[in-house]
């Protein structure tokens, strides 16, 4: 039983690791908090929905959709809500990221309606059972399809040109711009990268549980930013990390009872985390010089 649980708690934490690299990275390049990403992912996973069901396309295809509709979008998001804000109180684009999240939740549901809409069969409901355990072929193509998409991330940020900027802005945004890197071109890419990944997730997720909604994005959006402040925010091992934890918790909590309380255990295990560390599992604390 307990091994089970940890295979559908994997599982989930890998969607929810997939949307916590968005956060985790935009935080780790601005120091700001992108409240909007969540409906990013909301925004992949009906784009995902209406390649499917309407234009008949495989599931891969409709991911690539997915990914190719999100990454302008978020690249707007940024152009409008962030950047005007950029030199601002910390308050401000934190308001204005908000103010985006409603106006694409509400055009959504002015667009698809409030009601859950069923996600196509995509996959044919294979069962693979090794001993004790048993993998739906949905979950082995979500946990192999997450794994390559996060070494994919980590190539990108440790040996290329675009990562290695990213790494130089993430370190002193001033001091990259004097050294000619454009970090208006960095913080864009930031956003498009991390919006394609929701974007995968939003597909992956409406996938395995076939219903998807606009407000989807809101509780998993801040059960995934609980996952990246879990694992240490700014840090890409520790989003992943932590959008692990999450699931498996989360999992095993409505296993052993808990299934009343299940949103609650992501924001329950933050508090206890930080309590004891709070710079997140994998955080390191901030020096500052005075």
């Amino acid at each position: 039983m307990y091994l089970q649980q940890l295979v559908n708690g994997l599982t989930l934490g890998s969607t929810y690791a997939l949307i916590a690299l968005g956060y985790t990275m935009v935080y780790g390049i601005i120091q700001l908090i992108n409240f909007a990403h969540g409906e990013v992912y909301m925004i992949g996973a009906f784009v995902g929905l209406i390649m499917v069901a309407v234009y008949k396309v495989n599931f891969f295809l409709a991911m690539l959709a997915a990914m190719a509709v999100c990454v302008p979008l978020a690249v707007l998001i940024e152009r409008v809500a962030y950047r005007p804000l950029r030199r601002s109180t910390r308050l401000a684009p934190l308001i204005s990221a908000i103010g985006v999240s409603i106006f694409l939740q509400t055009l959504v549901t002015l667009m698809e309606g409030p009601n859950p809409k069923g996600f196509p069969q995509v996959i044919e409901d294979t069962v693979y059972v090794f001993g004790p355990v048993q993998f739906s072929k949905v979950q082995v193509i979500i946990l192999v399809l997450a794994a390559l998409l996060m070494l994919l991330l980590q190539y990108t940020v440790k040996y290329t040109r675009m990562g290695k900027a990213m790494r130089a802005t993430s370190e002193d945004y001033e001091t990259a711009s004097l050294m000619g890197i454009n970090v208006n071109r960095v913080i864009s890419f930031t956003f498009a990268l991390g919006a394609a990944l929701a974007a995968a997730g939003g597909v992956l997720v409406g996938m395995y549980f076939n219903s998807i909604y606009p407000l989807m994005g809101v509780t998993v959006g801040l059960k995934s930013f609980c996952a990246a402040v879990l694992g240490g925010i700014g840090s890409i091992p520790g989003a992943v990390l932590g959008g692990m934890f999450l699931g498996v918790a989360e999992v095993f909590g409505v296993a052993v009872g808990f299934d009343t309380y299940r949103d609650a255990i992501a924001f329950g295990l933050l508090i206890l985390v930080l309590l004891f560390k709070p710079t997140g599992l994998l955080g390191m604390p901030i020096q500052r010089k005075v």
